[in-house]
């Protein structure tokens, strides 16, 4: 089974790259959005979804690629594959506002469920932080 590619582009309520660039690379602005709780170290972020009392799903993914301002690319250490996924701060030539542009990888039966995951985890940003 094969990894299918999966880019989605996500209009912000901002011309600030540096409010944007807070809440996709840094521990603390992950986890107002993308888990219950994230911490960095070295590197490697660990993304952690439920609470201590309850069943916790944790995954680490390791820093690939960082330009400031631009993009942040990380990869889940227990893939084994050259799968990543990224995000990556683009300018509408239109609106003048900023996209969030993000590439993830699932496999082919798994792709409808990511795009909606990401759905979700979008409309979370929205609601924490107004982008």
């Amino acid at each position: 089974m094969g990894k299918q590619r999966i880019d989605i582009e996500y209009p912000l309520n901002t011309k600030s790259p540096n409010i944007v660039w807070e809440q996709i690379s840094s521990a603390h602005g992950l986890e107002r959005w993308i888990a219950d709780h994230v911490t960095e170290e070295d590197g490697v972020f660990t993304f952690t979804w439920g609470e201590p009392w309850t069943d916790q799903d944790v995954r680490r993914a390791s820093l690939v690629e960082y330009v400031k301002y631009d993009h942040i690319k990380l990869q889940w250490e227990e893939e084994d594959d050259d799968s990543f996924w990224e995000m990556r701060i683009g300018k509408s030539d239109l609106t003048h506002h900023l996209d969030l542009l993000i590439t993830d990888f699932a496999d082919d039966d798994d792709a409808d469920g990511l795009r909606i995951l990401w759905e979700s985890n979008l409309e979370r940003l929205h609601r924490a932080s107004g982008l």
